[in-house]
């Protein structure tokens, strides 16, 4: 049974913390302690950071997150319950494998290096991580993202959301995924529970390459499971209809 009552929001890539301040007062109205850190590099306000690019962005790594999150978790009187949208759902594996945490909930996760992503994810994030840019950081344009996050809403939602959320990104985290033997995730390893959601229309982030990432998980009476919601995309944490997904976390989380 999950004991914990202190959650740790994780941000994924091209958003920051900002984008879980209605999934922090949710949690905290259910008797939840809440923390939703920035990654190294992402603090501040996004609409601030797309002019002023952070001086420690194109330098953090995507053990940096990691170990970023764990400073954090250290400091508390107990393990929370982790829970990361796209590039942070691999980040709550990682958490949960180094017994970091008290239950890990991914949604809409990235797969971990010796899960192969398929072609559909790669055509997406290749500017992302195009080795031909250096270490310059990047910024998604509005079509970018209306393409990858904000795929079933209309044109003026997605440029609103855009304008709400979007802040450049480090290639570096996305390349150490592809490179670092760190991103690997050792799926036969006894672990806490595990949730895996995942929104229908996801272009980034399939619900096949979901299901795929927590069909790997191999340990007996460790738990994993899997819930898909209808007709939502990679902004699932954001678009309409996103307190269902919040609510069915909450309940997964008192019934483990």
């Amino acid at each position: 049974m999950i004991q914990s009552k202190t959650i740790i929001l994780i941000h994924g890539l091209f958003v920051n913390n900002t984008s879980w301040a209605a999934w922090k007062a949710f949690f905290e109205q259910k008797g939840y302690t809440v923390y939703t850190p920035a990654n190294p590099g992402h603090e501040g306000n996004p609409e601030a950071l797309r002019t002023h690019i952070h001086p420690e962005l194109t330098q953090t790594s995507f053990e940096d997150v990691v170990n970023n999150i764990i400073k954090l978790i250290d400091t508390l009187p107990e393990k929370p319950i982790v829970i990361g949208h796209s590039l942070a759902g691999l980040v709550v594996q990682k958490l949960v494998e180094l017994d970091k945490a008290a239950a890990g909930i991914s949604i809409d996760g990235a797969p971990p290096k010796n899960v192969l992503a398929p072609w559909s994810t790669i055509k997406i994030v290749y500017p992302v991580v195009d080795f031909f840019k250096g270490n310059s950081a990047f910024m998604g344009s509005k079509s970018w993202y209306q393409k990858a996050f904000f795929n079933n809403m209309s044109l003026a939602e997605s440029n609103r959301a855009f304008e709400e959320i979007a802040v450049p990104e480090s290639r570096k985290i996305a390349r150490d995924t592809l490179l670092k033997s760190f991103a690997n995730v050792d799926f036969n390893k006894k672990h806490q529970p595990l949730l895996f959601i995942a929104g229908e229309q996801d272009t980034i982030f399939s619900p096949k390459l979901t299901r795929k990432i927590a069909g790997r998980y191999k340990a007996p009476e460790s738990i994993v499971d899997y819930k898909e919601f209808k007709g939502r995309s990679h902004f699932i944490a954001g678009q309409k209809g996103w307190e269902e997904v919040a609510e069915h976390i909450d309940q997964w989380i008192r019934e483990k």
